[in-house]
């Protein structure tokens, strides 16, 4: 395993490779829903690298880009298996003159896209950034990120990427607390309050099942479960998996995606019904 940190190298090294690229983008601060994602490129790929940066413009000004965990050392041990990691500094990602954004419209402007406006102008960026660097044939993806997910699809579509978009399940913890990286600003009462996401979620499941499929009345019942448990829902919503349209009752395949604060750390999660 290499670590490169220049982008010229990187692209270098990308474009001489014989073999099937697959690429996992990552913030740090790894844990088993990014190893996952590493598994499923090591069976699609002959190589596979996994990029570490934390990318200052998907960050709104009052958010946690200074406090965003980092564990370097410890995500280099994680990644002993790879091939290349990826470690670009800021400023040669975005260089004092950097002019260019990519802005995927309408399905980046809904939900965490209200919440956190610029944030999806931020994500689309580095991604179509790196896939340029990496020369990537295939991007590794989860599926907690989903609004995320199909995004960087379209974009990947729209701009006549080669790279095929692959989307992986979302690994939880026993209790069923989706793993993510800001679990770590909880404290043991707000991890026990959290579940309520994953409990809301199964609860959409079940109606499902019941013949309970009037959106406006799962996500009532859903809001409710959450707010008993301490959680304040930025939203909660019930979509077509394919283009993120709300729709008015639950199908199957359909994606119910929410959003929760839990004290002051946004936890998002989805499940397919």
């Amino acid at each position: 395993m290499q670590i490169i940190k220049s982008v010229t190298e990187m692209q270098n090294i990308s474009q001489k490779l014989n073999g099937k690229i697959g690429f996992v983008p990552t913030m740090g601060f790894l844990h088993e829903g990014h190893l996952s994602l590493v598994k499923e490129a090591h069976k699609k790929c002959d190589f596979v690298i996994v990029s570490i940066f934390v990318n200052p413009s998907q960050f709104l000004p009052n958010e946690d880009l200074d406090s965003y965990p980092r564990n370097f050392e410890q995500d280099v041990k994680l990644l002993s298996d790879i091939d290349f990691i990826f470690f670009p500094q800021n400023e040669d990602i975005y260089p004092n003159d950097y002019k260019t954004w990519i802005t995927v419209e309408k399905i980046s402007a809904e939900f965490c896209g209200k919440s956190r406006p610029t944030h999806f102008k931020g994500v689309a960026t580095i991604v179509c950034k790196l896939l340029n660097i990496v020369n990537a044939d295939f991007l590794f993806l989860g599926e907690k990120d989903f609004q995320q997910l199909v995004v960087l699809k379209q974009m990947t579509k729209d701009l006549n990427f080669k790279t095929e978009v692959i989307g992986c399940p979302i690994v939880r913890e026993k209790s069923g607390l989706a793993l993510s990286s800001r679990n770590k600003y909880l404290s043991e009462i707000e991890r026990k309050n959290a579940l309520s996401l994953f409990e809301a979620l199964q609860l959409a499941k079940i109606n499902f099942k019941n013949g309970i499929v009037d959106s406006q009345k799962n996500i009532s019942q859903m809001q409710r479960l959450i707010e008993e448990k301490g959680g304040v829902v930025d939203y909660i919503e019930i979509i077509d998996s394919q283009n993120l349209e709300k729709i008015s009752k639950l199908k199957e395949r359909c994606r119910v995606l929410i959003a929760v604060f839990i004290d002051k750390t946004r936890l998002i999660d989805n499940i397919e019904i």
